[in-house]
């Protein structure tokens, strides 16, 4: 995985103006350069984005045990937060200077329970995109065993400049 700098103040965080100064494509990519500080949130979950083109990114992450639900499986929040993060992020890799976008709606489906310490990557793909929404798909994928261990959709609004 990158070694992403992730930003431990809210002042190091960008700026909505900052953000909107490039493209959604160049931002994410300074992320992964190092250029711009990651989301704590990521940290503390332990994803990383580890790669993104045009319409697509892809996060990694592994689930540890304080990602444990009371019966000791993954939470399923973990599943929506990495689905959230790469289906949204692959909408903002299409976003012009000056835009932004957040999240309407996300549904996750997990077929499978992910084996604590299994490195995933979850990949996000635009299905549509246009002037005021776009939608995405997900898959998180186990990288030693090639499961899929969950999918996901979402739709989320753009808010042009």
């Amino acid at each position: 995985m990158p070694d992403l700098k992730f930003a431990a103040s809210l002042q190091e965080l960008m700026s909505i103006e900052q953000v909107r100064s490039m493209s959604g494509l160049e931002f994410l990519q300074g992320i992964i350069d190092g250029k711009y500080p990651a989301p704590p949130m990521a940290k503390a979950l332990n994803f990383r984005i580890h790669a993104i083109e045009r319409g697509i990114a892809r996060f990694r992450g592994v689930p540890e045990f304080d990602y444990c639900n009371p019966l000791g499986t993954v939470h399923g929040g973990w599943y929506g937060a990495i689905l959230d993060s790469a289906m949204a992020c692959a909408i903002q890799t299409l976003l012009d200077k000056g835009a932004v976008y957040t999240t309407l709606e996300y549904k996750i489906n997990i077929t499978r329970s992910i084996p604590l310490g299994t490195e995933v990557e979850c990949t996000g793909t635009v299905q549509h995109f246009g002037r005021k929404t776009g939608v995405s798909e997900g898959r998180i994928i186990g990288i030693e065993d090639g499961k899929t261990y969950a999918t996901g959709s979402t739709t989320c609004i753009i808010l042009p400049s």
